[in-house]
Formats: structure tokens, sequence, C-alpha cells
């Protein structure tokens, strides 16, 4: 498994993507989805320039987070699993950013204990847009008393909405496109009606990754195309 390789392939299909719908490719950040990798291959993506990495999993991620960072200062640590609020203490100690907040009892959690801590997290509000019942998310019709409530929150810091594409989007990266455009509308409808700036649009994985870039995603989470795949 050539790491390298595969991650230069992946800026290179990231780019002709940008080119072909009016983007730079500058605009794209790629957070490595390192579940299941150990140590030494999340290490070599780094080496090659990924600085964000994501975990889905808290117990799994505490066992590698200090392993890295004792060797590499900047990494960002992107939460991007479901997130139990029983694990929100461990999460605070290892993440800088929750990419899946979804509920109003997790904000809830999350303030709470940023709150005795003295810091700020950084989240992003994960929405159900393929309307799956194995997905995590809020539904669109919730999303703004969601965002509502964090934006209350003076210790959570609002940047952004996320997104899982169906199931199907595995065979068919385009059964993806209306859950993705979906996404955007919601967020320039969040805008406009809280005047808030949310600058990141965490959407596309490495099967359907380029329409996430078609319909506006900033944030790609790439676990496959960079490590292989695993278990």
């Amino acid at each position: 498994m050539d790491i390298k390789k595969n991650i230069e392939n992946l800026w290179r299909r990231i780019e002709e993507v940008c080119n072909k719908v009016g983007r730079k490719k500058e605009e794209i950040e790629i957070v490595a989805v390192s579940k299941g990798v150990n140590t030494e291959r999340i290490k070599e993506a780094i080496n090659c320039g990924l600085n964000k990495i994501g975990e889905n999993r808290v117990q799994e991620a505490i066992k590698k987070i200090p392993l890295i960072n004792n060797e590499f200062k900047n990494i960002e640590w992107h939460f991007v699993g479901h997130l139990q609020t029983n694990k929100v203490k461990k999460a605070l100690q290892y993440f800088s950013c929750i990419q899946s907040l979804d509920r109003i009892e997790l904000a809830e959690e999350l303030e709470k204990l940023c709150e005795k801590e003295n810091k700020i997290i950084r989240v992003f509000i994960q929405v159900n847009t393929s309307f799956e019942n194995t997905k995590f998310g809020v539904s669109p019709e919730d999303l703004e008393r969601l965002v509502e409530y964090v934006l209350n929150q003076p210790h959570l810091k609002l940047e952004g909405l996320m997104t899982l594409g169906p199931i199907s989007a595995i065979e068919n990266k385009e059964n993806s496109r209306k859950s993705f455009r979906l996404l955007y509308e919601l967020r320039e409808k969040i805008q406009d009606k809280f005047k808030i700036s949310l600058p990141f649009l965490s959407m596309g994985m490495s099967s359907d990754f380029e329409v996430a870039i078609e319909e506006g995603a900033n944030i790609l989470r790439i676990g496959t195309l960079i490590f292989g795949s695993r278990i």
C-alpha cells in the first residue's frame, strides 16, 4: 500500500473536478479518516502533507493520538463518528473539532464540560440529508432549532455542516448528489436566517467525493483512497 502515491492520485482527482466546475484545489481540505489504521501508516500520511486526521471511535483514537502528537505538532484531530454523551469528556481531551454534533443533549454535555474546563470546541452539525434510518444526524426540519441552541452556547464554535451520502452511493456516486445539494441549500438558508457564516461543508468520502466537490464541499473525509480497505 503506497500511501504517498494514493495521496498524490487523490489530489490529482480533486484538481480535475475543481477545474471542471471552476473551483480551486486550494479550497479543498482533506480529513484523513484513520479508523482501523495503525499509527505508522497515519504518520506516513502526515509526512505526505495531511495534517487533519479523523477518527470514528473515541476508545480507538485515544490510544493512537498521544503517539502521533508526541512526534508531530499542529495535527488537527476531527471526531467524525457518532459521539455518545458518556464519551464527551474523553473526546474533549483529544479532539479539536467535533464534526458529528447531532442533538441538543450532546450540545448540552459539550457545553457543560467545556465551561468546566474553560475551553472552546469547534463543532459541525451533522444533518441526515439521505433520510436513512441507519444514519445519525439531525433531520433537516429540526436543524434550525439545533443551530439556534448551539449558537447560544458560549463554548461551542459552530463552523459548518456535515453529512453522509446514502449507502447506495458506494455503488453509484451519483446517488449522493441529492443529499449533498440539500446540505448546501440548508447551509445557505441557515446563514441567511441567523446572519452567520458557516465556512465549512463536510461531505464526500472515498466513493463520492467528486460529487461532493461539485455540490460545494470544502472538507472531504477520505479513508479508503488513502489507507486502503480495512475491516
